[in-house]
Parts: structure tokens; C-alpha cells; sequence
């Protein structure tokens, strides 16, 4: 068997219909913006792998940072040890986050990141004997992982009607999603921070905690929100006094153009979780940071009110050492003034394709781009998306469609040169769609 087909024989992959799929590429070797398969093709990487790989593949400063790190210790357990990249990486993220965001607890992916902060949300309120917090609020449209209580929280993305007997009640709150040129966003904005409003004061006793993908949802469809609406739902909940969580997993370090999106909207959440861009896509990490005001309630002479949680790689030094340099990259070499400028060749972009047949609600949010197909959303695949995504791909680009939204997040070394391929290939891909729908009329 060659490689293909042993791929074929053993793997299963994820989010694959593997009866229907085509076989999938083998990616050998991977530079910057650019991935080459076993025949030597090369694929331009526009969504960098799952939205991990934020400076690029295979980059010369984090190798060097994973070779140093390989050569002191490569594992350690994290209870009962610690270790200098964890410490220091702790540290810096501190120091970067808004407020007293300064106790780290480390995972190995974002559904666990996810988790984790149910969990602390959880049993704050238990340590402190409120046992009648036990609810949790979360958006329309949201999606926070593929665990049990993550899914519990996305049961307003419509991907998991089939695990619906294992998750738990959640109350979903209505979102007000935007775009370039949106003229009734205000009105929008304005009914469902009533409905929010309502649904907080009715239930506040009961809830836990609020948790929120902040200005952009992720795998639900690439929507996106104004800051000021964000800022009054998280301002809305701590003031009744509700707990509010940050699901920064897919836009953290630098996916709304700051380092991360509360920045932007100017609060500090009380847990924020982070992971894809945390290790620039070279190692599973991931961290849910709490406020010192939320770590305090766990210590105690009583064991049981200690955080009893634990992953066999939490903080793995490799993947601490990687996260480490990532972080210190943006500072050194600038990276957010990358990010403007991505932002700026996107926008100049959705002027050129706003008109075109299938192209509608076209937004950006630093150097991200989408644009749904559809007018609404519809599932995680149908038949218009899937033949433009086996198109992009015959073409050399890695552009994998969620749904009805075509989105491009490609990592912060981009060129210029490479940008462009990709603006044609949609220009390209789009004309071609719009052509097999007049065959097919």
C-alpha cells in the first residue's frame, strides 16, 4: 500500500464522512503560509490549520525554542512539580491579560479549557455556599467544543441534536451578529439586550456563570459582534453579580486585531480560556485563567475545596517553551501591525466582492474575512459549500467553507503576493459555483 491508502486503511479522521470524502492530501512538509503533500503540490494554508498556526508553519524561531526546550526536559508532571517555562509563560500571560487575570490552569485543548472553567465556575458558588448557582447562559449560535459540557453550552450551533439526552440545560441568549454596511444593527442590538436583560434578572439567582465567544463565533458560523454590544452583555452580567467566561480559544492572540478580544472590548472577564494560537499550532495547550478574586475562593484547610482537576500533559514544557516565544514574538517583531494589515487588504477585498451573485453579510474583524453564501446559516456542510471547498482545493487552496460562510484566517506571515492568490481563487471559485447554478436552472 502507499501512504494514501494506508491513511485510508487505518485513520479516522475528524469531521469526516469518510464513505463520501475524498482522500485526503498527505501533507509533508509545511513552510510560512504554504503546505506541500506527498506528490509535491502546494497549498496555500488560508484558515492556518484549524486557526492554530498564527506566525506560520515550521517557523525558525519557535523550532529553535522547541530544540533548547527538548534538550532540558521534555515532561514533568505538573502536580507535585513545576518548571520554568510554565512559570514564565504564566507570568507573561498575566501580564498581558486585562485586571487581576493571573492564576493559570493548564490543559491540553480547548473543549478541556472549556471544561475547566464550567467546573471552576461551579464550584466557586459551592465554595462559597451559594448551592442553588447551577445554571449557565450562553449565546445563540455558540460553539465551545465537542465534550459533553462543551456541547451543553453549543446547543444553539445545531450540531449536536444527536448527543441532546447527554448534555445538560442551558439558557440561550439571542445574539446580535453584524456586518459591513448592517444599518439596523442598533435596533437589533437594542431588542436582544432587552431580551438578555430580562432573561438575567429572572434567572441571576440560579446561574453560575455567563460564557461567550467575545466579537466573533467560531465553528457557529464566523458571526460577528460590535464591541459595545459585548461589553454591556458582560457588564450587564458581573453587575448582578454572575460570573462571565471568555471562550478566546479560536480568537486569541491576535484574531480581532488586539492580542485578545477583551482588550478590544475594554472588561475583564472572570475566566478566560485560551488555546490554537496559545501554541502556534506546534503542540496541544491550552489555559483557563482566573482572577485572583476566583482563586482565593478555592484555598482552604479542606482539601475538597481545592480544585481536584487534573491532564497527564499539563503544561508540557515543550508546549509551555513554544507558547512562551509565540508571545514574546508579537512584542519583538511587531506582529498586531501584521494583523492591520491583513485587516486593511481584507477590507479593500469585500469592496471588490460585495456585489457578486452568493455573496452576502461580508465582514472582517482583524485578519479575519467571511462572507455567508446564504442569507442564513445552515449546518456544518451542504452541497453549494462542499463543491466551492473541493474547488479551492484543486486550485491550491486550503479555504474549508463552514456551512453557507466561506472565511479566510491566514496566519500573520502572509505575503502580500500570497493574499492575492487567495482573493482571486474566491473571485474564481464563486464565478464558478454561480456558473453551475445557471447550468443547473
Amino acid at each position: 500500500m502507499n501512504i494514501q491508502e494506508k491513511d485510508k486503511r487505518y485513520c479516522w479522521h475528524p469531521m469526516t464522512q469518510h464513505k463520501t470524502e475524498r482522500t485526503p492530501p498527505v501533507i509533508t512538509s509545511a513552510k510560512g503560509a504554504v503546505l506541500v503533500d506527498s506528490d509535491g503540490n502546494e497549498i496555500l494554508d488560508m484558515i492556518s490549520s484549524w486557526w492554530t498556526s498564527i506566525h506560520g508553519h515550521s517557523n525558525d524561531e519557535l523550532n529553535q525554542a522547541l530544540i533548547e526546550q527538548v534538550e532540558q526536559v521534555e515532561h514533568v508532571m505538573f502536580a507535585g512539580f513545576s518548571h520554568p517555562p510554565a512559570i514564565h509563560l504564566s507570568e507573561m500571560l498575566a501580564q498581558n491579560l486585562p485586571g487581576d487575570l493571573n492564576r493559570v490552569f493548564y490543559s491540553d485543548n480547548g473543549s478541556s479549557a472549556i471544561e475547566i472553567s464550567l467546573k471552576i465556575a461551579y464550584q466557586y458558588w459551592r465554595n462559597k455556599g451559594e448551592d442553588k448557582r447551577t445554571k449557565f447562559l450562553a449565546f445563540d449560535g455558540a460553539y465551545h467544543g465537542d465534550t459533553v459540557g462543551a456541547m451543553s453550552l453549543g446547543k444553539g450551533c445545531g450540531f449536536f441534536k444527536l448527543f441532546e439526552g447527554l448534555t445538560f440545560d442551558i439558557t440561550t441568549l439571542p445574539y446580535a451578529d453584524t456586518w459591513q454596511g448592517d444599518a439596523t444593527i442598533e435596533e437589533r442590538e437594542a431588542k436582544a439586550l432587552a431580551e438578555i436583560e430580562e432573561i438575567i434578572n429572572k434567572t441571576k439567582h440560579e446561574v453560575a456563570a455567563l460564557i461567550v465567544e467575545p466579537l466573533v463565533q467560531g465553528a457557529g458560523g464566523l458571526r460577528m459582534s460590535r464591541p459595545e454590544f459585548m461589553k454591556q452583555v458582560t457588564e450587564m452580567a458581573q453587575k448582578n453579580d454572575i460570573l462571565v467566561i471568555y471562550d478566546e480559544v479560536a480568537v486569541g492572540f491576535g484574531r480581532t486585531g488586539e492580542l485578545f478580544a477583551c482588550q478590544k472590548i475594554d472588561v475583564t472577564p472572570d475566566l478566560i480560556c485560551l488555546s490554537k494560537g496559545l501554541s502556534a499550532g506546534y503542540l496541544p495547550m491550552a489555559v483557563t485563567v482566573a482572577t485572583d478574586r476566583i482563586y482565593d475562593v478555592f484555598l482552604s484547610d479542606d482539601v475538597e475545596k481545592g480544585f481536584l482537576h487534573s491532564h497527564t500533559f499539563s503544561a508540557n514544557p515543550l508546549a509551555c517553551a513554544v507558547a512562551l516565544k509565540s508571545l514574546k514574538m508579537f512584542i519583538d517583531n511587531d506582529v498586531l501591525q501584521d494583523v492591520k494589515n491583513i485587516e486593511q487588504k481584507h477590507l479593500a477585498f469585500i469592496d471588490v466582492i460585495k456585489g457578486m451573485p452568493n455573496v452576502h453579510k461580508a465582514r472582517v474583524m482583524g485578519p479575519i474575512l467571511a462572507f455567508n453564501l446564504t442569507e442564513e446559516r445552515n449546518g456544518y456542510k451542504n452541497t453549494m459549500s462542499e463543491e466551492l471547498r473541493r474547488w479551492f482545493f484543486d486550485n491550491g487552496l486550503n479555504i474549508r467553507p463552514i456551512g453557507s460562510v466561506v472565511y479566510l484566517m491566514p496566519p500573520y506571515c502572509i505575503t502580500d503576493e500570497q493574499l492575492q492568490r487567495a482573493y482571486d481563487g474566491i473571485v474564481e471559485g464563486l464565478n464558478f459555483i454561480s456558473g453551475r447554478q445557471d447550468l443547473a436552472a
